[in-house]
This record gives structure tokens, C-alpha cells and sequence, in this order.
């Protein structure tokens, strides 16, 4: 198991960097996973997508798919790619501090 420090707090990641207890995470963490991922600003529809990932996440134990997300966020695909490029999903599961979803390679 590795760590991470984030926000000045060290945290456990799994091998892909993903958070190991979604329960640590706070919207600095956000920010700096975001940064490490190449988006350099949070913006409302970036937090949109975030909440949308955490809600579903602590409601079901997973992260919602592509499909999902698309379907439910109110963020249409396009904006998806746009927000969170190469593998929304996965890429905002991780900025949301919970795992990589199922259904993500």
C-alpha cells in the first residue's frame, strides 16, 4: 500500500491512485488530485460531476458508469470528455476521492 500527501495530509492510495478511504477526502484533495490529473481549475460543472460521484458512490458502493453518469449528472457526454478528458469516469471517480468504478478499465 502507498501513500500520498495531499492538503498536508498523508493518505493511503492504491497502486492507480485512487484513495483507499473515500472518507478522508475534502475539496482541497479535490484540487490537488485534479491538478496532478492536468485540470488546473474546478469548476462548477467540474463539482457537479464530483458530487454526483461521491452521492452515488456512498449510496451504492460503486461509482457510476459512463452511461450513468451521462444519463443522471445533467452533463451530456461531449462535456464529459471536455470536463475530464481521457476516461471521464475514471478520472472523476479518482478527483472524487472514491474507487476507480467498476466498469472502468
Amino acid at each position: 500500500m502507498s501513500t500520498a500527501t495531499l492538503a498536508n495530509k498523508t493518505l493511503e492510495i492504491d497502486a492507480e491512485g485512487f484513495l483507499k478511504d473515500h472518507t478522508q477526502w475534502n475539496k482541497d484533495i479535490a484540487r490537488e488530485l485534479a491538478e496532478q490529473e492536468g485540470i488546473f481549475e474546478l469548476t462548477d460543472r467540474h463539482w457537479t460531476v464530483i458530487e454526483f460521484m461521491r452521492k452515488e458512490y456512498e449510496e451504492k458502493g460503486d461509482g457510476p458508469s459512463i452511461r450513468k453518469l451521462t444519463k443522471e449528472s445533467g452533463v451530456p457526454t461531449k462535456e464529459l470528455y471536455q470536463l475530464f478528458p481521457k476516461g471521464p469516469a475514471k478520472k472523476a471517480a479518482k478527483i472524487a476521492g472514491i474507487p476507480k468504478p467498476t466498469g472502468c478499465i
